[in-house]
């Protein structure tokens, strides 16, 4: 088995308009699929993240603060999850509750260095 992260990409709910009942119905979907991977005890981790963003950048080291409204597509969160390979991860990710609203998942294979 090996540990994936799957990034969730696109836009931030404020900027989509979503009424609080919309907001309500899609947060019960995510904690859906995040229990249904608790229970097939594949879930390491996971969060999700806050709109705001800094980068620092360059050798001058050039700090920004970024708003979601600024960048088409956010960073919203993570799972951290264990596989046997990326086709696995791929069929857990058909539950991601954000396609219909244009979201992505990047999975990535977590990198192990010998010490």
């Amino acid at each position: 088995m090996k540990n994936f992260m799957m990034i969730f990409i696109g836009a931030d709910y404020a900027d989509l308009g979503l009424s609080p009942e919309e907001l309500q119905n899609r947060m019960g979907k995510w904690f859906a699929w995040g229990n249904k991977m608790e229970q097939a005890g594949i879930l390491r981790g996971g969060e999700a993240l806050t709109p705001q963003i800094r980068r620092i950048v360059g050798e001058n080291r050039t700090v920004s603060d970024i708003t979601s409204a600024e960048v088409k597509e956010i960073v919203g969160g993570y799972y951290l999850v264990e596989a046997k390979d990326f086709d696995a991860v791929q069929e857990i990710a058909q539950d991601f509750p954000d396609y219909d609203l244009g979201g992505t998942v990047e999975i990535r294979e977590i990198m192990v260095f010998d010490r």
